[in-house]
C-alpha cells in the first residue's frame, strides 16, 4: 500500500530525529517553509507536525515554532536496560517530572534574571556550598514545608541528591566502613558505597519498614559507622515510618554511635508526617534532598543539611571536588523556592501521584504489589518461577522499560520483582503500559 505524502515526510523527519541529525531542541521549519520544501499544501505540513507531536518527536510552542522534543528515554544511560530504549518506549524505569508550564516557567525566569540588577554577579563563582542568602532560602523552605529547623550555615547546595550522598560519604566515612542499609534500597547509594569502598550490611524489612530489632542486633554485633535510611517515602517500597519507628531508629543510632544519612528525595510526596530524623537527632543526621523529583530532573539542584560539627569537613570536600553549583542554576532554583513555586509543584505532584496510583490499583487489581497512595512508583513481586530478567526482556520487546529488583537489592540474591515508575509515562498511556505489564506477567510461559 503506497505511503501518503504526509506520512512519507513524517517518516523522513522521524528518522532524522532518531539518528541525531536533528538534535533535541532543534528548531524545525515553519509550516509554510516545510510545505515549500516538500512541495505540499500548508494544511499537509500542519498534519505532519501533528503526527510528529502525537508520536512524541516534536513540541509546538505558540508564537515560537516547532522544536525537536528532548526524550529522556533516548539518552545514553549507563545501564544496558536504558540503552535499549527506543523512540516509542513507554518508560516505567525512571521518574522524570514533566508538567504543563514547565518550559514557560524557565523562559520567564531567564527573562527576569536578564532584567535583574547586577546580572554580572551570576558570572562569579559562588563560595563552596552556596551563597549565604540562598542557603537561607532553603533553610526557610525546610522549616515551612518539612518542619525541619536548621541554620543556613548547616545547608550546603549540591548538584542533586546523588551528589549530596557522595559528598557525605567522602567527608564523613572511610573505605571499608560498615553502613547499615535496607535489604532493598536506592541504587544511587549502592553506587556511591561501591565507589568509596564501603561495606553494606542489609537489614531485613516488612511491609511497614525495616526490622529495627535486626538493625539493633547488627549494630551490636559489628561496628556500624552509619545507617542509610529513607523514613519518608522509601524507594522502592514506598513505606513512611511512624514517629515510634523513627524514635527507635534514633535510639539505636545513639546507643551504637552511628551517623544517620536521611535520604528525603521523595519525602515531599508523603506530605507532613512524623518528625524527620534530623529533627530528632540533629547532632548525628545528614539530611539530603533535591528538586529533581518535584520540579525537573535536569535542574540538578539539591541540598545537604549537616550537623554543625561536620560542616567544616563537608565544606572542605565540596571545595576540593566541584567547589560550587553554577550561579545561574542556583539563582533560578532559589527564586522558585522563595516564590512558593516549589511548594506548589510538590502539592501538584502529590495529587498527580494519587491519580496515577489509582490507575495502577485499578489495572493491577488482584496482583500483589507494594506502594504508598502518594508514591510515584510501585514494587511488583513476580509469581513463583518467573524470573525478573526474562519478564523485563519480554516487556522491552513490547516497548515497556522497567527496573529490575537486582538494582535495588543489597543481599546476595535479589528477589524476583520489578519496580515500576509511574511519572514518566503520559497519564493517558499509563493504563496501557501497566496493562501490558499485567498481561506479560500473567501470560508468560513457565
Amino acid at each position: 500500500m503506497p505511503v501518503s505524502p504526509v506520512m512519507s515526510i513524517v517518516n523522513t523527519l522521524a528518522a532524522e530525529i532518531q539518528s541525531g541529525k536533528l538534535p533535541p531542541g532543534a528548531a524545525l521549519p515553519t509550516h509554510r517553509q516545510l510545505a515549500a520544501q516538500y512541495g505540499v499544501a500548508v494544511a499537509s505540513a500542519s498534519k505532519v507536525y501533528a503526527h510528529l507531536g502525537a508520536l512524541g518527536w516534536v513540541v509546538g510552542e505558540t508564537g515560537r515554532g516547532t522544536f525537536v522534543r528532548d526524550r529522556p528515554g533516548q539518552r545514553e544511560w549507563d545501564s544496558a536496560d536504558e540503552a535499549r530504549l527506543s523512540a516509542d518506549t513507554l518508560d516505567l524505569s525512571f521518574n522524570h517530572p514533566t508538567w504543563p508550564g514547565q518550559a514557560e516557567l524557565l523562559r520567564n525566569t531567564l527573562r527576569e534574571l536578564a532584567a535583574s540588577g547586577d546580572l554580572a554577579a551570576l558570572m562569579h563563582q559562588q563560595p563552596p556550598g552556596g551563597r549565604r542568602h540562598e542557603r537561607q532560602v532553603v533553610a526557610d523552605f525546610l522549616l515551612a514545608e518539612r518542619g525541619v529547623h536548621v541554620d543556613a550555615e548547616q545547608v550546603f547546595l549540591v548538584n542533586g541528591s546523588q551528589q549530596g550522598l557522595d559528598m557525605t560519604v567522602r567527608a564523613l566515612l572511610r573505605p571499608h566502613d560498615t553502613v547499615a542499609v535496607d535489604a532493598l534500597t536506592y541504587p544511587g547509594f549502592k553506587m556511591v558505597a561501591g565507589v568509596q569502598g564501603l561495606t553494606m550490611k542489609p537489614v531485613p524489612y516488612s511491609d511497614d519498614g525495616p526490622d529495627l530489632g535486626a538493625l539493633d542486633a547488627l549494630c551490636g554485633r559489628e561496628r556500624v559507622r552509619a545507617i542509610y535510611a529513607m523514613p519518608a517515602m522509601h524507594n522502592p517500597l514506598g513505606w513512611v515510618l511512624t514517629a515510634r519507628q523513627r524514635q527507635r531508629m534514633v535510639s539505636i543510632a545513639r546507643c551504637h554511635d552511628c551517623l544517620l544519612i536521611e535520604d528525603a528525595s521523595y519525602a515531599f510526596l508523603a506530605g507532613r508526617t512524623a518528625p524527620a530524623l534530623i529533627t530528632l537527632a540533629p547532632e548525628r543526621t545528614i539530611y539530603v534532598s533535591s528538586l529533581s523529583k518535584s520540579v525537573a530532573s535536569g535542574l540538578r539542584f539539591g541540598f545537604a543539611v549537616v550537623p554543625k560539627t561536620h560542616a567544616g569537613r563537608i565544606k572542605s570536600v565540596i571545595r576540593a571536588s566541584y567547589w560550587s553549583l553554577p550561579s545561574v542554576m542556583t539563582a533560578m532554583a532559589t527564586r522558585w523556592v522563595a516564590a512558593g513555586v516549589v511548594a506548589e509543584r510538590e502539592k501538584a505532584q502529590r495529587a498527580d501521584a494519587r491519580r496515577r496510583q489509582k490507575i495502577a490499583q485499578d489495572v493491577l487489581a488482584g496482583m500483589e504489589f507494594m506502594a504508598h497512595p502518594n508514591s510515584l512508583f510501585l514494587w511488583l513481586p513476580l509469581p513463583q518461577d518467573l524470573r525478573m530478567d526474562r519478564i523485563a526482556t519480554a516487556l522491552a520487546e513490547h516497548g515497556i522499560a522497567v527496573s529490575k529488583a537486582e538494582a535495588y537489592a543489597t543481599t546476595r540474591h535479589a528477589p524476583h520483582a520489578l519496580r515500576l515508575g509511574l511519572s514518566s509515562v503520559p497519564a493517558d498511556l499509563l493504563a496501557t503500559a501497566l496493562l501490558r505489564v499485567r498481561h506479560t506477567v500473567e501470560q508468560f510461559p513457565i
